[in-house]
């Protein structure tokens, strides 16, 4: 009994020091590797984090487990960049893309680099490489390389063809014949030609101004203000005017024509977009293409009039009619208001809770967090695609939050400087957990 007593304790200490030895190089491969200070941060036992390398599973780390799960919206991501699933993305791609291009995004190491084919309309190239330099910010190390091309304007680029693969173009918004990927616009940190703030701040101020007009206690109309012209003389909104109050005609809808060129005159005094809410429902209608003006009507916590809509940006997917909105005809747009408005007046408790789901999907689904969270989870899936080595591209300019900033004047830098993001500073320091594909689509 002695001598097999003798052996298990021999073989019990054998264990130990194997252990210790095994764990005593783990910890020196780690420490030659990344210091110990990744040791003394990680929050996982013997998971590292290569903060600052290129990986193409960092969507995918081990904070997922840790984070909430995104909104369902962000599945689109995967069926936005189902084409190039198979195939990847070539640097031939990108280079045949620049034609439709206003600007060149290029990351490495961290490092951003922009080439400029042409200048985009007002500030949108700004304000929306801004973003994505907040979005380095936001999470640094955690971008990897990239080699992109952008386009400002408001309709899509990239038609969708069964015979060839399209070339990859990040755009505002994209539609069933289009294969342009849907990306945050550049409102969402600002729009100085018209006043409108970074999100943010805005965003808070339509919410406060939500508690103190109820929704009963406003006017029992449909709203809408814009301008009727941006789509031509024959466009769907010129037609919407039509449902405007006159003589002979109430189709419950009061309609009004924005002068912006006024309005810049007069200190924009009256298209401060809190001062909107005072209806009790508000309609949306695209112009051109899509329009920005869908997150800030659907914040109001009036019921929102979303007339037919055939061109998506990259969170318009994730709202439910009769849930999120009530859907207008294009078709019939003032018999559709009417019935929908007297509907409402004579049911405000259904009417009053569509103007609720639509508010709380902004304030829960849109704010600057998630807007940000998909931004990271698009271009780290976007970058798992990529079948080359980004590189330089042939003029390029570093540009850098400062670089950007310290250059401009009036409400363009403040702006930035009001949606400046302040690293670790957010409510939450890892993104959400990106969903799975919807069922089937790939």
């Amino acid at each position: 009994m002695k001598s097999i007593s003798a052996v298990t304790s021999r073989l019990n200490f054998g264990v130990v020091v194997v252990c210790f030895f095994l764990i005593a190089g783990i910890v020196l491969l780690n420490y030659n590797l990344y210091g110990f200070d990744i040791f003394r941060k990680q929050k996982t036992p013997l998971v590292v984090e290569m903060i600052g390398r290129n990986s193409s599973s960092s969507s995918n780390s081990s904070d997922a487990g840790n984070s909430p799960s995104c909104p369902e919206y962000f599945r689109w991501i995967h069926d936005d960049l189902r084409p190039w699933r198979k195939s990847g993305i070539t640097e031939k791609m990108v280079e045949k893309g620049r034609k439709n291009a206003d600007f060149r995004l290029v990351v490495l190491n961290g490092n951003t680099y922009v080439e400029t084919y042409r200048r985009s309309f007002q500030t949108r190239d700004i304000f929306t490489i801004w973003g994505i330099l907040q979005l380095l910010r936001k999470y640094p190390g955690r971008i990897p390389d990239l080699d992109l091309n952008f386009f400002c304007g408001d309709l899509p680029r990239i038609k969708r063809s069964i015979f060839s693969l399209p070339v990859p173009l990040f755009s505002y918004c994209s539609n069933n014949k289009s294969d342009d990927i849907p990306f945050p616009d550049w409102s969402f940190w600002g729009w100085p030609e018209i006043n409108i703030k970074p999100w943010t701040p805005l965003m808070e101020e339509i919410m406060e101004g939500n508690k103190k007009l109820q929704w009963v206690d406003r006017k029992p109309y449909a709203y809408w203000k814009g301008n009727p012209y941006v789509s031509g003389q024959k466009g769907v909104r010129v037609d919407l005017m039509k449902c405007n109050l006159t003589a002979d005609a109430d189709w419950h809808a009061r309609l009004f024509r924005q002068d912006w060129v006024s309005e810049r005159k007069n200190g924009f005094r009256q298209s401060n977009l809190v001062d909107k809410c005072k209806y009790r429902y508000m309609i949306y209608v695209e112009g051109n293409s899509w329009s920005v003006s869908q997150k800030y009507i659907l914040a109001c916590d009036s019921a929102a009039l979303l007339v037919t809509r055939r061109y998506h940006d990259f969170f318009s997917r994730g709202i439910v009619a009769m849930k999120h909105y009530y859907p207008i005809d294009i078709y019939n747009k003032c018999r559709s208001i009417n019935k929908t408005v007297c509907f409402g007046n004579s049911h405000p408790r259904q009417a009053q809770i569509v103007g609720k789901e639509g508010s709380e999907f902004i304030r829960r689904d849109l704010n600057m967090d998630r807007v940000y969270d998909y931004m990271f989870h698009l271009l780290n899936e976007y970058s798992k695609l990529i079948r080359f080595k980004p590189k330089l591209p042939e003029n390029p300019i570093r540009v850098s939050s400062k670089s950007m900033s310290d250059k401009e004047t009036g409400l363009v830098k403040k702006f930035m400087m009001d949606s400046k993001v302040k690293p670790f500073s957010s409510s939450s320091s890892i993104p959400c957990s990106l969903p799975p594909p919807f069922a089937g689509s790939l």
